[in-house]
């Protein structure tokens, strides 16, 4: 059975886990997967839950992101992708989980716009918010593997 952690609550374990390959090894993450509720959708079955050091680096240095991995940032309330290699889907989450407002394909080199309510910001590869059926208004929960 999974454990639910509601976005507003989510606390972070003491252990480092294992992440996908751009965050550093002394960070303590988790690894959560994503899911549209309100859909009853998996949008993502890996996400690195990013706070700090490992929020600022993000998805640079990467090359892609497969279909089933994401990041959420923590807190966030707008991105950059500046230095980024390939468009990504962006969600921007509220403190109960309803999605506030969604990037498709955000190319690099552009800002995404600023969601003053956003708790985080759910980034996918591009592609998975429509895959997922996810859309503004939503509820994505972040359950524990």
């Amino acid at each position: 059975m999974l454990a639910t952690r509601m976005l507003g609550r989510f606390t972070q374990r003491t252990s480092p886990a294992r992440s996908i390959d751009t965050v550093s090894d002394d960070a303590a993450l988790d690894i959560v997967r994503s899911v549209n509720v309100t859909r009853g959708t998996v949008i993502a079955d890996r996400v690195v839950w990013a706070t700090g050091a490992a929020k600022r680096r993000g998805l640079l240095g990467r090359t892609h992101l497969d279909m089933h991995e994401g990041m959420y940032l923590v807190p966030c309330q707008w991105i950059h992708m500046f230095g980024m290699r390939f468009s990504i889907d962006a969600a921007f989450l509220a403190r109960d989980g309803r999605v506030l407002a969604v990037h498709h394909a955000l190319p690099p080199n552009r800002l995404s716009k600023l969601v003053l309510r956003a708790e985080g910001v759910l980034e996918l590869a591009a592609g998975a918010l429509r895959t997922s059926g996810t859309c503004v208004g939503d509820v994505v929960e972040l359950q524990d593997l």
